[in-house]
């Protein structure tokens, strides 16, 4: 039996997958784009926090929006420091209608998407390869056979690793976050707030947040960051942490959830995960494309799935041979904002700043403009703490970046 053939496959619908198909769809190519899950309402998982530009850099339209911000407040267990602008800063994206998205223009470019499709294997065949999936449906197993093969699948690294024992070492996080109904006047008053909380009170060992959405529904979730399972043990559950954020932040008396999700990351320090494997080549979550400090990873996954892209199209017609300049320019692009994230994230959740040391960090920020926070936060500017803020202020502040170990 000839099986169907594509130019490429991809494993995964996030937000790296969905863009890849996307782009190489639109560029004329045969693209099957594959998802376990069978609907993109199931594992909405993404907190969804983007700078405005996000939308006109990646083509997004407004449908994709859950709601724009123009105010970020950072509250510690002491402190309490907002930034806010006449204009909007950004947007937190409907998740699950930004993936539909991305899935609905490959297919009007001409590709293909299969919902309900688990992967379950490959194997190389004439040249190609061979790729298994399992419809969740009634079980039937499904053949394809592919040019290049892209591991989209997040954490799990289904493809690029056959076995658990040959994947290297992670840093990981788990996030649990409630999507909410409240009441007009409780959300009135958080709107147009991107909320981050810090210190022991609000989320030991991570952070957590609340995020506006749609007319009266907010985002509220927490994340933790740990080393091995066991550090945990002795911690609450994340879901304290959250009914403290409803019952003592909100205040909200008369909430519904609406949906509770979940995920997990696993960050590979020094971006030591394999990248490519003759015809297959990892993008996304899948290689560490998330910057371990704030678990932000929708921008820069679709950046990943841009420069896989072009060179996907290059393998295809025949300019490369394989995929190690990929390699090359994804450690060129992001090893040096992510080390300084990286070993931010270890100092701060792992290694356990003090309160009073957040508290500090926290309350030496107001001094800033909302643009220079908005550098330190969604851009890693980190160098901005210490500039423009005046003598004094300026030597604290190199101080505390010291006892970071930066």
């Amino acid at each position: 039996m000839n099986l169907k053939s594509f130019d490429i496959v991809i494993v995964g619908a996030g937000p790296a997958g969905g863009h890849c198909a996307r782009i190489l769809a639109q560029s004329g190519h045969k693209v099957l784009l594959a998802e376990q899950n069978d609907n993109f309402n199931k594992n909405d998982f993404s907190s969804a926090a983007t700078p405005l530009e996000t939308l006109s850099k990646f083509d997004l339209p407004e449908s994709v929006i859950g709601s724009f911000w123009h105010k970020l407040t950072i509250e510690t267990s002491k402190v309490s420091q907002s930034w806010e602008s006449p204009e909007s800063l950004g947007v937190v994206l409907n998740f699950a209608k930004f993936r539909e998205f991305l899935a609905s223009e490959v297919e009007r470019f001409g590709g293909e998407v299969w919902l309900g499709y688990r992967y379950t294997g490959h194997s190389p065949a004439k040249g190609e390869t061979t790729v298994e999936f399992k419809q969740l449906s009634d079980g039937q197993v499904i053949k394809v056979g592919t040019k290049v093969l892209v591991d989209a699948t997040g954490f799990a690294r289904a493809i690029m690793y056959e076995k658990e024992k040959d994947k290297p070492d992670f840093l990981s996080g788990t996030g649990i976050e409630y999507l909410i109904e409240v009441e007009p006047e409780v959300y009135n008053k958080y709107s147009g707030d991107l909320i981050f909380f810090l210190g022991d009170k609000w989320m030991p060992k991570g952070y957590s947040w609340i995020f506006p959405m749609e007319q009266n529904r907010l985002k509220v979730g927490a994340g933790r960051i740990f080393l091995d399972p066991k550090t945990v043990r002795h911690l609450s559950p994340l879901k304290k942490y959250i009914d403290l954020l409803i019952d003592e932040y909100l205040k909200s008396k008369n909430y519904q959830i609406i949906d509770k999700h979940g995920s997990t990351l696993k960050y590979s320090p020094g971006l030591k995960d394999i990248y490519c494997i003759n015809n297959i080549i990892a993008i996304g979550d899948s290689v560490s494309t998330v910057n371990f400090l704030g678990g932000e990873g929708i921008r820069h996954g679709m950046d990943g799935a841009e420069i896989a892209g072009k060179y996907i199209q290059r393998y295809l017609e025949g300019k490369i041979s394989d995929f190690r300049d990929y390699e090359t320019e994804m450690h060129r692009k992001f090893d040096k904002k992510w080390n300084i994230s990286e070993r931010l994230a270890v100092r701060k959740y792992i290694d356990d700043v003090n309160d009073e040391l957040t508290d500090k960090m926290i309350s030496y920020l107001k001094y800033m403009k909302t643009e220079d926070v908005m550098g330190i936060l969604f851009y890693y500017k980190f160098e901005k703490i210490s500039r423009g803020l005046g003598g004094y202020l300026q030597r604290k502040i190199k101080g505390l970046i010291k006892r970071f170990h930066l």
